[in-house]
This record gives structure tokens, C-alpha cells and sequence, in this order.
């Protein structure tokens, strides 16, 4: 086969698997359609069964980092302390809508600060969602919150998203030189999506709710599950300090705490297994083979170079450049890849410490554009769906396009007054 004739059919694969990511045509898991692509790419020998093989062991350390957040959110769910968390935040709201949409962001925060945006995406959401069932309220304007905030909080520290680790890799700065950078240039982004995002549910806001609800009792399992996510968070952080992989305390501390509480209460592990949405490391493992394909196409080279020639230009027009071409091509690629090749860029000696800055914002910030934008979001996605909730990809958006575009220009502006 001529390699362009390889080339293109490698593009429509990848195309034709996003969309079908994104629509879930015949009601069809996102899985189905990343396998699928991977399948096709792997069979068509467009992409030989060594290299597929090692795209999707690359990504073993996402795959324990999920693994890990998904069995302390189904251990929260099961022992009920998403139900206590949400009956206490209705009663901290007090009836208002606009003080419940300030406090669920407000958490959202915190939790991609200390645990990731992925966890975020697993943990928050299903909180939020009973939170907003308590209250007798459309929860739809409080779960978009879980989505937007995961990505625009995700740089506040160097542990609030994978990608961030991808970036830097071994050149990972130390926490206080991180913070000098991006500290500014988070809060500016987390500012910025508040407000459009708040701007675009107000109607949700009109009337109060009802904020006398029960608060169920808090039980040793649930008290034990808010300790392993806590326990989490602490190691995490020390974790990402020593400059070590995620994914293995990650896993361990959801697969321990997990363990204690069923010895505990002596319970069967089945019901609290099955409940684990494990259709998103076979999703995950498809992305990266898809990846691998789009490589051997020459598409992440060509990038790479476009990036590369945008670092080269002056001052703000290049850091603005650079930082939304890279988050377009979040929406396109997943910003998983896009973060690896953002790391390379980033390590010539040509690109400045600013110009670093803005590749890196890019790849967290640009991915509140659309669903396909961060893993991020096809978990929140997951989560919705779970509970019944439905949102489409265009509906996403709509809403995206006037969330983020604002957020990243400012967050890409404040990176130069940061050092």
C-alpha cells in the first residue's frame, strides 16, 4: 500500500473513532469505538502489533491512576458518603441556587487542586449530582461546573492534571518555581470560567429550594472511604514532590482502602467490583494506539514543527500563538498527545520560559472547548451517564465555545506578569 494511501486511511480511522467517541451512535460505549479504531488500524497492519502493543503500556500508569479513583468513588457511593456530602452542602446553601453553584465550584477546586481533574470528573460528579437531587433542583448547571472546573483548575499545581507530568516530565519544576508561574495565571482562568459559566445557567437561579433536608448519618465506612481520599490526596502530593509515577499510589491506596472497609463490614467485593465503570481503560488503552497511528501518519511531527515555528515569534502574539493553537489541537487529538509533543517543544533551548508557560496552559485549558478535548471529560461524560443525564457533544460545545475562549486569553495574557 503507497504510504499516502496508509496515511489517509489512518486519518479517517482516527476521524471516524472521535466521532463516534463523541455521538455514541446506537447508544454504544465510547470504549467500543476507540477499541474499534485501534482494532482496524492493528488488523489493516496500519500500524504494526508491536508498536499498538507498546502505545497501550505507555499508558499503565493512567490506567492505575483510574483504576485507583474509581474504586475510591464507588466506595464513597456505596457507603453513602456522597449522600452525606451533598445533604450538607444543601443545608450550607441555604435555598439559593447561586450560593449552591458558588460552593459546588468551590469544592471543584480543591478536588482538582489536591486529586486531579480526573478525579474530579469521578469522585465530584456523582456528588454533585446527588447534591442537586436533595434539592430538588435541575442538576444539570451544578454536574457542568465538575466539568469546566477540572480542566480550568487543572495547573494550579503540578499533581492537578496528568498532562502536567507529560509536559514537564523530568524537568518538572519544584513546587515553589511552580507556583510563581501559574499561579496567577490559574486563578485568572478559574475567575474568567466562573463567570461565563455562571452568566450562561442563570436561569437556573430564579427560584429557591428547599434546604431543610436530613442529614444521614455518617457511617464507619463512609468515615473510612472520606479517609482513603484524603490519605490519597497527602500522597499524591508526595508523591508528585519526589518526581515519581501516580498511577501505582494511586491504585494502592483505592485498592487498600477498599479492602479495609469490606473486611470491616464483611461484605462480598462483587456488588462494589461490577459497580467500577471499566469500559474507561479499554477507552484510555484505544486513544493511545489511535495515537501511535496518527504518528507513523506524520500528523504529531507536522504539529510539532507548526508549534515549534509559533515559539519563534515575539512576545505576547507568540505565547497567545503557541497557547491556542495547542489548545485547538487538544479538541482534536486528546491532550494527552498533545502534552507530549507540547513537552518536547518545550525542551529547545529557542523557547522561553513563557512560551513554555503557554503550551502548558493550553494543553489543560483548551480541552473545555469540546468532549474530546481531555479524558477529563469523557469521565464526566461516563459519570452523567450513569445517572441518567445525557449531554451531546454539541450541546458541550456550545457552551465551551463561549467558556473557554475567554478564560485561556486571559490565563495566557496573566503568564507574563507571573515572573
Amino acid at each position: 500500500m503507497p504510504p499516502s494511501l496508509a496515511h489517509e486511511i489512518i486519518w479517517l480511522v482516527a476521524a471516524l473513532a472521535i466521532l463516534g467517541i463523541i455521538t455514541r451512535p446506537w447508544g454504544l460505549p465510547e470504549a467500543v469505538w476507540a477499541v474499534a479504531g485501534a482494532a482496524v488500524l492493528v488488523l489493516g497492519s496500519l500500524v504494526p502489533w508491536s508498536q499498538a502493543r507498546a502505545a497501550m503500556l505507555e499508558g499503565t500508569d493512567v490506567y492505575l491512576f483510574l483504576a485507583g479513583m474509581m474504586l475510591l468513588a464507588e466506595l464513597a457511593r456505596t457507603e453513602g458518603l456522597f449522600d452525606w456530602v451533598a445533604a450538607l452542602a444543601v443545608r450550607w446553601a441555604r435555598g439559593t441556587p447561586s450560593r449552591l453553584f458558588a460552593l459546588v465550584y468551590l469544592v471543584g477546586i480543591v478536588v482538582t487542586a489536591l486529586l486531579s481533574n480526573d478525579a474530579t470528573a469521578v469522585v465530584l460528579t456523582p456528588a454533585v449530582y446527588a447534591a442537586a437531587k436533595k434539592a430538588h433542583t435541575d442538576p444539570l448547571p451544578y454536574l457542568f461546573i465538575c466539568a469546566f472546573i477540572a480542566n480550568a483548575a487543572s495547573f494550579l499545581l503540578p499533581i492537578s492534571n496528568p498532562a502536567n507530568l507529560v509536559v514537564f516530565a523530568s524537568h518538572m519544576p519544584p513546587l515553589p518555581v511552580w507556583l510563581a508561574h501559574f499561579i496567577l495565571p490559574s486563578l485568572v482562568a478559574i475567575a474568567a470560567t466562573f463567570f461565563v459559566l455562571r452568566g450562561t445557567q442563570r436561569r437556573a437561579f430564579s427560584g429557591a429550594f428547599a434546604a431543610s433536608v436530613p442529614l444521614p448519618t455518617l457511617t464507619r465506612g463512609a468515615r473510612l472511604a472520606a479517609l482513603g481520599i484524603g490519605l490519597t490526596a497527602v500522597a499524591l502530593l508526595w508523591v508528585s514532590a519526589a518526581g515519581q509515577k501516580l498511577g501505582m499510589p494511586t491504585f494502592a491506596a483505592g485498592a487498600l482502602t477498599t479492602i479495609v472497609v469490606l473486611l470491616l463490614e464483611r461484605r462480598a467485593p462483587w456488588h462494589l467490583v461490577k459497580g467500577v465503570s471499566w469500559g474507561v481503560i479499554p477507552l484510555v488503552a484505544g486513544l493511545f494506539v489511535l495515537v501511535a497511528g496518527l504518528g507513523r501518519s506524520g500528523v504529531l511531527t507536522q504539529l510539532e514543527g507548526a508549534l515549534q515555528h509559533l515559539a519563534r515569534g515575539p512576545g505576547y502574539a507568540a505565547g497567545l500563538a503557541a497557547g491556542g493553537s495547542t489548545a485547538v489541537a487538544c479538541n482534536a487529538l486528546n491532550n494527552l498527545p498533545v502534552a507530549l509533543i507540547a513537552g518536547s517543544v518545550g525542551t529547545s533551548a529557542a523557547v522561553s520560559t513563557h512560551l513554555k508557560d503557554a503550551l502548558l496552559i493550553g494543553v489543560d485549558l483548551g480541552p473545555n472547548l469540546s468532549v474530546t478535548g481531555s479524558l477529563a471529560t469523557i469521565l464526566w461524560l461516563i459519570a452523567l451517564r450513569r445517572e441518567k443525564v445525557h449531554v451531546d457533544g454539541l450541546t458541550f460545545l456550545k457552551l465551551g465555545t463561549l467558556v473557554m475562549p475567554p478564560a485561556l486569553v486571559l490565563a495566557l495574557l496573566a503568564s507574563y506578569f507571573s515572573v
